[in-house]
């Protein structure tokens, strides 16, 4: 009896979408129905994002200017200022947006709480926008797309309100099923409240007893600094540095980057290697990020970190500098292309030199036209006039003397003709009746 065949497997509407390639910046469709006025604007800004991003600023200037900053308030700052970070970096980034490692219960939990206390919305629509901006990345379904400027990328996505069918599809069942990712996002505005400025106060307050400085420099503050250094992922890191792994799409890697996010600069490789819990791969290159999974994984509290081979990696920067080295000979002088030379019969290239006063030598089927370098000849004209209608393969290439990759690549700007069947020996196989001339380093027996 034949096995029955499997029901038909439906494809989802969303999965039909064909990914178009980057688009540059003129070619980018515009965001809004009618060019923005000042009349006009205001019905497209999200103004709980414009009051959030513009408000805490001025409220840490006010702090600062007005609150004396005391050193255990400074060391705390920084130090929440970086677990914060790390809640987003190895956090929202690498563990949910991207799965690069598995985090045990307690560390998912830390994480979650951290990522709520550097308020940049909740797990799932910060993985689900960050999916989109790599699926989609430099098109104008990218939610913070580079080519609509440093500004946009950085800051002014957020600023305004977008259609959802604007941006790109991405795929957030896993999150979706993930019961804390699901209650995080459900008391998502009772966290911030919490992490984001009660806590940070409170350990300056019960701590030191400096609740003024714990809200202003411990929770504002630091807040405005992890808000600005995230969004360097998004601006500086498809703006600043190189594209080592490649170059079709905006993301590079620079170290100021990197160090500015956390270790997440490494903005090319990532791109390429999404899936890597490493930005950086090498010892010297900056990604605390990295390490603190690492350090995590040797407790227990990690696992499953993934890496790409090495062998791919190296693919892809042998293919970087292929492509540059590529680049940089299309700019030079190589003479015509062989395959584009005309053909001669040998008898052709000796009448030519007999009867022509041809100055013409051939190495390696290839015809020469020497006239203008033999008195610039390093060895003397004696030796290249002695070569004229002749094959000098056997001479150049150590039979007289073994002659340079500098000179082989002089005279490919000397290339006329190449010559059927090779060179006189060659001939002489194809066609007996044809006579042989030249040195006798290269006469047959």
């Amino acid at each position: 009896m034949a096995t029955p065949l499997p029901p038909a497997f439906v494809v989802p509407a969303s999965y039909t979408e064909t990914r178009r390639d980057p688009l540059k910046h003129d070619e980018l469709p515009p965001l809004f129905p009618e060019k923005l006025t000042v009349y006009n604007i205001w019905k497209y800004l999200d103004m709980k994002h414009v009051v959030a991003l513009g408000l805490t600023p001025l409220i840490a200037l006010y702090g600062i200017l007005t609150t004396e900053l005391q050193t255990k308030t400074l060391i705390w700052s920084i130090i929440y200022y970086y677990a914060t970070g790390l809640g987003i970096t190895a956090g929202y980034h690498r563990l949910w947006a991207h799965r690069a490692y598995n985090a045990g219960p307690a560390m998912s939990f830390v994480l979650a709480l951290l990522g709520a206390g550097a308020i940049e919305g909740s797990i799932k629509w910060w993985s689900r926008g960050h999916r989109a901006h790599h699926r989609w990345t430099d098109t104008e379904k990218d939610p913070y797309s580079a080519h609509r400027g440093l500004f946009f990328s950085h800051i002014g996505w957020m600023l305004i309100k977008r259609p959802g069918w604007k941006i790109g599809h991405a795929d957030v069942d896993d999150l979706n099923k993930s019961k804390l990712v699901q209650w995080q996002h459900k008391n998502y505005v009772f966290l911030i409240i919490i992490m984001g400025v009660l806590f940070p106060t409170m350990v300056a307050g019960l701590g030191w007893g400096d609740w003024r400085g714990g809200y202003f420099y411990a929770a504002i503050t630091r807040l405005v600094f992890v808000h600005h250094a995230t969004f360097c992922v998004n601006s500086l890191a498809h703006w600043l540095g190189d594209g080592p792994f490649d170059d079709r799409h905006s993301p590079r890697d620079h170290f100021i980057t990197a160090f500015v996010t956390l270790g997440e600069g490494y903005h090319n490789f990532h791109h390429q290697f999404p899936q890597d819990y490493r930005n950086a791969i090498r010892f010297y290159q900056y990604d605390p990020t990295k390490w603190v999974i690492w350090v995590c994984a040797k407790f227990g509290l990690a696992t499953h970190l993934k890496t790409f081979p090495e062998n791919e990696i190296r693919k892809g920067q042998l293919g970087m500098i292929e492509k540059t080295v590529l680049d940089k000979k299309a700019k030079l002088q190589w003479g015509t292309p062989i395959s584009e030379l005309p053909v001669l019969s040998f008898e052709d290239f000796q009448h030519a030199c007999k009867n022509d006063n041809k100055k013409w030598i051939l190495l390696e089927g290839v015809v020469y036209d020497v006239a203008d370098f033999i008195a610039e000849h390093p060895g003397g004209s004696k030796y290249l006039n002695m070569g004229i209608g002749k094959d000098m393969t056997a001479a150049f290439n150590g039979g007289m003397y073994d002659h340079s990759n500098a000179a082989r690549n002089l005279l490919s700007l000397m290339r006329v003709a190449v010559v059927e069947f090779g060179g006189e020996v060659e001939a002489e196989k194809k066609n007996p009746s044809v006579p042989v001339y030249g040195n006798d380093h290269v006469k047959a027996e």
